[in-house]
């Protein structure tokens, strides 16, 4: 296949284009290149002769169309896609997630591609304290970044069923592995751990999440991208669930801390207590996860000890202003 892809120099991203063109696909890598979407994350790929590059912004109609041009299906996973972030600064979320989807999508509609691929998340569902989301689940998103999640599958859905465009839509779980930014948990603390500084843990840090390795939720991506159902929703879950004080209690051991990292912190607005899905139905197109979660977070901590040049740089300047922005005078007294 020909695929356009958007987000592609970001973490998911980035991992999709790998697997994409080990699969002997060619990749068209559409990204507006802001803090998270990173060069580097593509550099080992950069000269292969299935992949290229366009520097643009999804909500861009002319970009968009040029980019267009021969290919046969689209996967967006171009997003403002950091909670903490949309709590400071909310108006920019629904512009790409929002917005650019639905310029996205307009633009693959008059292209005639075969597919258009809507990755999201499963914080579009909201919070669950048994069980676990169907995709028929109602959309009840808490922060404003899993509600312009939520317009963007709408709008996705919304092409298939006025237009009868060919849409899929991805709701995958929390992702870990090489190549995240270190402003979400994994990351984070991995790299602070590193450098002996604290792990800020919001509330109690008993909220609870599924998670997946990135290649995983790219092999799912494909699933429902080659096996998919048109106007379908699969959900795309790992299957591991962990408490935040859990993942960071392991992350201290992978790397030789111990608790006196650890620092609770005022819990964030909204904080969804529990995520869990129900990945039967993009089960029964023949994917499974196949990455054991202790071997993973292993790997991930291996990856980030061994590329301080990778990380380093980006924990500096803006990156700086923000942490102490989200985090400085919120820890809990005592801990």
């Amino acid at each position: 296949m020909r695929i356009l892809l958007t987000g592609g120099c970001g973490f998911i991203g980035s991992a999709f284009v790998r697997m994409a063109l080990s699969r002997g696909h060619e990749v068209t890598n559409l990204d507006k290149l802001t803090y998270a979407g990173n060069p580097a994350n593509v550099a080992d790929v950069a000269d292969l002769p299935g992949y290229r590059f366009v520097h643009a912004d999804i909500a861009d109609p002319q970009a968009v169309a040029g980019a267009l041009e021969g290919v046969d299906v689209v996967v967006n996973m171009a997003a403002e896609s950091h909670v903490d972030r949309s709590i400071l600064d909310p108006a920019a979320f629904p512009m790409t997630d929002v917005v650019g989807t639905a310029v996205l999508l307009d633009q693959a509609r008059r292209a005639g591609v075969a597919r258009f691929v809507q990755v999201s998340t499963d914080e579009v569902y909201g919070s669950i304290p048994e069980g676990a989301f169907r995709e028929t689940d109602p959309l009840e998103p808490s922060s404003p970044y899993s509600a312009s999640k939520a317009g963007g599958d709408l709008q996705a859905l919304a092409w298939h069923r006025t237009y009868g465009m060919d849409v899929v839509v991805t709701r995958g779980s929390n992702t870990y592995g090489p190549r995240q930014y270190p402003e979400k948990l994994i990351p984070l603390f991995v790299t602070n751990a590193l450098d002996s500084e604290p792990l800020p843990v919001y509330g109690d840090g008993q909220q609870i999440r599924d998670w997946i390795n990135v290649d995983d939720h790219c092999a799912g991506v494909f699933a429902a991208l080659e096996h998919g159902v048109a106007g379908e929703v699969y959900n795309v879950g790992g299957g591991n669930e962990r408490t935040n004080l859990e993942i960071t209690e392991r992350i201290l051991t992978l790397t030789g801390r111990d608790a006196t990292l650890i620092r609770h912190v005022s819990d964030r607005p909204g904080h969804d207590r529990r995520y869990a899905l129900a990945t039967d139905k993009l089960r029964r197109l023949g994917w499974a996860p196949q990455v054991a979660f202790p071997d993973g977070l292993a790997g991930t901590v291996a990856w980030f000890q061994a590329n301080r040049d990778w990380w380093e740089p980006i924990k500096s300047g803006a990156y700086r202003a923000y942490y102490d922005a989200q985090y400085g005078g919120r820890e809990v007294p005592g801990s």
